[in-house]
């Protein structure tokens, strides 16, 4: 195992991930049938996205948050959701990474998620 040093193993991480978010039963139809990502513009952002928060390379710019609301319109996105993403980013993580940084972007992603989720539920109020 190897330690997350490099924004060449933010790639290899966030490619891994969103692997498995396309093919799973729980939250992949958000990313292909209600937003209908474009991967290939997708995951470049997602690198740039984490190594802003992991490395403060700041190559990233945009608002995440605002991403999600047009899609928590159409469909409710859950705590559930987010519980299920955060599983998955730290069975990603942890598959392939170990140290100091692994465990920052496990904490950091479940902080987005908590975040992003008590957002998403105020939304539908």
């Amino acid at each position: 195992m190897k330690k997350l040093e490099t924004r060449e193993d933010i790639e290899l991480l966030v490619n891994k991930f969103y692997d498995k978010v396309a093919k799973d039963e729980t939250i992949g139809f958000f990313f292909n049938d209600v937003a209908k990502v474009k991967w290939a513009n997708h995951l470049p952002k997602m690198y740039s996205f984490w190594e802003t928060l992991l490395f403060g390379q700041v190559s990233y710019k945009g608002n995440p948050m605002a991403m999600h609301f047009p899609v928590n319109e159409k469909v409710a996105i859950e705590k559930r959701h987010f519980e299920h993403w955060i599983k998955l980013w730290t069975e990603t993580v942890e598959e392939n990474f170990m140290g100091e940084m692994a465990e920052t972007a496990i904490y950091k992603a479940t902080n987005i998620a908590n975040l992003m989720g008590y957002k998403m539920e105020m939304a539908r109020r």
